[in-house]
Parts: structure tokens; sequence; C-alpha cells
């Protein structure tokens, strides 16, 4: 049976933090930029990748349970979990960069086949090294306040990681582009003189009107368009995202555009056949240009820059990933040498089921990750159509950069002092009720009319701390069901429980993306109208359609009724989902402290008697 546990070094608690870091920053990078890679770089169609990521997430909901199970019946020379942690993250930084770098000679099928594989295998072996990192928690640590030290440093060091990839990606990535690129022979212009042009006109919410101008004058229509050769060879789609240029509609100063006052849609098929420009201003720069104005553009696509950028910065990412995990699995010494029985997936799972506390852990995991995640699936839409304004995107941006920042320091202060007077059983309802005050807050502001970003902070404070000190809450109360485990059913599950953990948040974002689906779906609030797709291989045919749809639809603003529809579904759903959280833990979870040192007592004497009989 288990011998007793040291205390954690502080070089100990340093390498368990860095390991947390480089995971993290893995996370983040595949979680937020797999998307904009293979479909707006790389060019794979929307809807093929979100059945990629549906089946993988499907496929996850199967293998992260399955190895909590293997890890759990792992027994080397080297321990239980450090051999899984070295190996898993081994093969998923490899695996994240061929991810990410995917051959360019690809297209279709092929392209398709390639992303599906490797997303499903990057989530395989994350999961391979995720399992055993967390399960060290209850591993290395006796119930109290070294676990939850430790739990709290995880969790904020994971934190910090995904706050660093989601400041440095984008600029990291044109950097690390341009100097692979440089002067590349392969990059050539060429001057298209065949190209039809609409101007768009959008409303202030940043919606399309359905009043469109086809500029008359095709000749005088000029696009000089700057790209890697292989893009004047194949269809390309392009926007302000992938490329950088001016048009210019007339010869006065006020007809000159860029990505910083317009948006722009271009699409080729090929250097010598069609090609179609949109521009889409809002409603006094559309006034102000008549039918028969002559267009210039130069446009330089960004899109080699960036696949070349994303390549050798998620081989930065993934080197720097190994490093530090490495240096957790070398600092690290497993000091829990528990025996597993051999026992069969069956009876682990039997076992799991026993464990009640594990089990009202899980449900109130999934309810509140299930309400945090309804509604930052629907910020987005809420800023687009709701607050709305031409800067909609920056104000996006800077309300989820607050909070994220507002999630870190609540892990990294308010939880350390909010434990001083608080019990976890106290500081759970704590944050439950005030979260639910955020989103009342929230609901009042959206339905009062706010429309400044600034006000929304207050609201956005209370959710996003509350969230990030759950998240060192919940692993702390993993932990603990997993001394409670052994003591009830004779057999330490960390593995199985920490499983638990990846597959709920998984089955909690599932069930917020149906959520969010079904609100757009029955509300009407569609993003279509920014969106094109190849059609029978030809983007200018999309690009046209796309136009055509505009014209034929009229206004695509959102209607009022729809807007208030998302307001309450983004923040009274959450209430509710919280408030049975809030029952199903008072009513099922009983580990207080007082209960956890009783636990941990008679384990204790257990283990020295199971010593003395052998």
């Amino acid at each position: 049976m288990e011998q007793g546990k040291k205390k954690l070094s502080g070089a100990e608690k340093f390498a368990y933090g860095l390991g947390a870091v480089g995971k993290d920053m893995v996370y983040m990078l595949s979680a937020s930029y797999i998307l904009y890679y293979y479909q707006d770089i790389m060019g794979v169609s929307a809807w093929v990748m979100g059945v990629i990521l549906m089946i993988a997430r499907v496929f996850d909901a199967f293998n992260d349970p399955l190895m909590g199970v293997l890890v759990a019946k792992t027994k080397t020379r080297w321990g239980k979990f450090r051999p899984w942690l070295f190996i898993g993250t081994l093969t998923n930084a490899v695996v994240l960069f061929v991810m990410f770098a995917a051959p360019p000679t690809l297209d279709g099928k092929g392209l398709a086949a390639y992303a599906a594989c490797f997303y499903i295998l990057w989530g395989v072996t994350y999961t391979m090294m995720d399992i055993p990192y967390w399960s060290m928690v209850p591993a290395f640590t006796e119930g109290g306040k070294e676990r939850e030290s430790m739990s709290a440093l995880g969790r904020t060091c994971a934190g910090v990681g995904s706050a660093l990839v989601t400041v440095v990606t984008v600029m990291a990535v044109s950097i690390l582009g341009n100097l692979a690129v440089g002067k590349s022979e392969n990059n050539i212009t060429n001057k298209l003189n065949n190209v039809t042009t609409y101007v768009v006109e959008m409303d202030e919410t940043g919606a399309a009107t359905g009043n469109v101008k086809t500029i008359a004058a095709a000749e005088t229509t000029l696009v000089a368009m700057t790209a890697d050769k292989t893009e004047f060879e194949n269809p390309a789609a392009y926007t302000q995202e992938n490329t950088e240029g001016e048009i210019h509609l007339g010869d006065s100063e006020q007809g000159v555009f860029d990505k910083s006052n317009c948006s722009y849609d271009f699409a080729i098929d090929s250097a010598d056949k069609e090609a179609v420009l949109s521009i889409y201003l809002n409603q006094e720069q559309y006034a102000s240009i008549s039918e028969d104005v002559s267009v210039k553009a130069e446009i330089s696509s960004t899109k080699e820059v960036e696949r070349i950028g994303f390549k050798y910065f998620s081989l930065i990412v993934a080197v720097i990933f190994f490093a530090f995990i490495f240096v957790t699995c070398a600092v690290i010494k497993e000091k829990s040498n528990v025996e597993v029985q051999n026992v069969s997936v069956k009876e682990m799972f039997k076992a799991l089921l026993q464990n009640d506390q594990a089990m009202a852990m899980v449900i109130t995991i999934v309810m509140v990750n299930s309400a945090t995640y309804i509604t930052s699936n629907l910020l987005i839409y809420f800023f687009k159509y709701d607050l709305g304004g031409a800067n909609w995107q920056g104000n996006y941006t800077l309300f989820t950069t607050f909070g994220g920042g507002m999630q870190i320091i609540a892990m990294m202060a308010f939880f350390p002092l909010l434990r001083k007077f608080f019990s976890t059983m106290k500081m759970f309802y704590v944050c439950i009720f005030t979260a639910i005050g955020g989103y009342i807050i929230l609901l009042g502001m959206a339905l009062g009319g706010v429309n400044s970003v600034y006000p929304f902070f207050v609201p956005g404070f209370f959710i996003f701390a509350t969230v990030g000190i759950l998240n060192v809450l919940v692993t702390i109360y993993l932990a603990n069901t997993v001394d409670y485990g052994e003591l009830k059913n004779n057999r330490r599950d960390e593995s199985v429980i920490f499983s638990m953990q990846t597959f709920v948040v998984k089955l909690a974002s599932g069930i917020a993306a149906l959520v969010a689906s079904l609100c757009l779906q029955i509300f009407n609030i569609s993003e279509s109208e920014s969106t094109y797709e190849a059609i029978e291989g030809s983007y200018t045919a999309g690009l046209g359609e796309k136009i055509s749809l505009i014209m034929q639809n009229g206004s695509t603003a959102v209607s009022n009724n729809s807007v208030i529809g998302l307001r309450c579904v983004m923040t009274i759903l959450p209430i509710i989902v919280l408030v049975i959280a809030f029952f199903v833990y008072k009513a099922k979870y009983i580990l207080s402290d007082e209960k956890l040192a009783e636990i941990t007592k008679q384990l204790a004497a257990k283990r020295e008697a199971d010593k003395t009989n052998l």
C-alpha cells in the first residue's frame, strides 16, 4: 500500500507549474487557431471543419475515460504517471507540428482527410498526457492546504500559458512567416482586368442592408494581385484578414479604402479567368460611390506568410511544451506507490459509479461549465448584432482580454485570499451566487440598452473571476474524491476520476454548442452573409452567390426580437443551470474540510494496519 507522502519541495512545485504553462500553450494554440488555419489559410470548407470537430469530440468522449483506465493500470519502474506524461507530451508535440504543417499541394478531400486525421490524433495524444498530469495532484499531496496550493498553482500556470498564446500568436506568426518567406521568387504579381466589382452597404451593426452597387465601368477595373504563384494556378479566396492592400474607388482621397476603414472579399479561380471583388462600406461611404466609378486595387496575399508562420510557430510551441514537461518529469519524483489491482474496464467504471462524491462533482462541473460556455459561445453574436458598432471586433477582443485577465488574477490572488476566511464549500456557494449576480447585472444592462463596452466590465468581473476560482475548486474537489473513493472502494482511481474532468469539459462544450446553435436558429441570428465557399471548385461563383443572396434577401440586420432572445438565452439560461448546479452540490457533496481530515486519518490508520499485516 501507499507509503507516507513527503511535502513537495519548491523545485517540484515550480516544475509542476512549468508543465502547466507548456500544456495550455499547446491547448490554446489548437483550440483557438485550428479553424482559422484550415478554413481561412488552407481552404477547407466551414461545414467540413464542423464535421471534423464534431467527430473528434465524440471520439474524445469515449477515449478519455478509457485512457484514464489505462493510466491507472500502469506500473513501471518510473512510476504510474510520468511514463504516460512523457510519451503523451512527445507524441502530442510532434502531432501539433504536423497538424500546422499541412502540405500546400493537398486540396479538397486530401486536405480534409489530413485535417481530420491529425486533429483527432492530437486529441488522443493530448489526453494521454493531460490525465496523468492532473492525476498527480491527489497522488503526490495529502488532502488540505498543500493539495489546494498545488491545484491553484496548476490552474494559474495553465491560465498563464493560455494567455501567452492568445497575446503573441498573431504577431509571432506574421514575424516568422515574413522572415521565412522574405523576397521569395514564388511571390509574383499579376494584373487582373477582368474583375467584377460590387459595393455593398453595411448598417451601423455591421450587417448588410441588401443595397448593392455593381461597378459598370469594368474596363477601368484593375487589380494588381501579389501572391504565391500556386495561388494563381488554383481557385483562391481572400479577405482583409489574409491580405494587405489598398482599394481606390475614383480619384478622390475619400475613395481610398483598406482594412482600417472597410472590409472586402476577393476571389479568383486562376490568373487568366474572371475574378470577383466585393467591398463592404458603411452607409455614408456607400452613398458617396457611383456605379460608374473607376476601380483600382493593389492586394498582397499573406496566406503563404501565415501558412509558413503557423508552421514555425507551432514548432516553437511544441519544443517549449516538451522542454517544460520534461522538467516536470525529471524533477518530480513519484511518491505514491499504490498497488493497483489488475481489474477490467467494466470494474473500473463500476468503481467510479460507486464513488457518489465523484459523480456528484461530475454533474456539478457539467452544469457550471455549460452555463459559462453558453455565454462564451454567444458572446461574439452579442457584440456584433446587439452592442454593434463599427468597432465591435475591437470591443469583443477588449472584453475577452479583460475576462481572461480576471480569471488569472482570481486564481492567483482571489482564491488564496478568500481561502483565509472561507472553507472550500462556502467558497463554492459564494462563487455560484456571485456569478448569478453577475448574470443578473448583465441582463439588466443588455435590456437597458447600454451601448458601451466598458460598463460590461462590471458583470464581466463577477462572472470571469468566479469562473477562475471555480476552476481551482473543482480540481481540489476531484482530488478529494480520490481519497474518498480509496476509503470506500479500497482502491485509488486518480486517473479514471481525472479523465472525467477532461470528459465533462468536452461534454459541457458540446451541450453549450448545441444550445447556441438552437438559439441562432430559433431567433434567426446568422453570420452567413459574412462567409462564402467554393461552388463546384469556383470561389468566384461562391462569392457571386453570396452577393446575389444579399441583394435578393434585402436587409440582413438582426431584428429587435431576435436580439432580445439572444440576451435572454445568454443570461437567463446560465442562471437556471447554475441554480441546478447549486442544488446538486448542496444535496450530494459532503467532503467538507472536517470530513476530509477525518478521511485522511482513517486512510493513514488503514495503511498502517495493512503494513503491519504484511
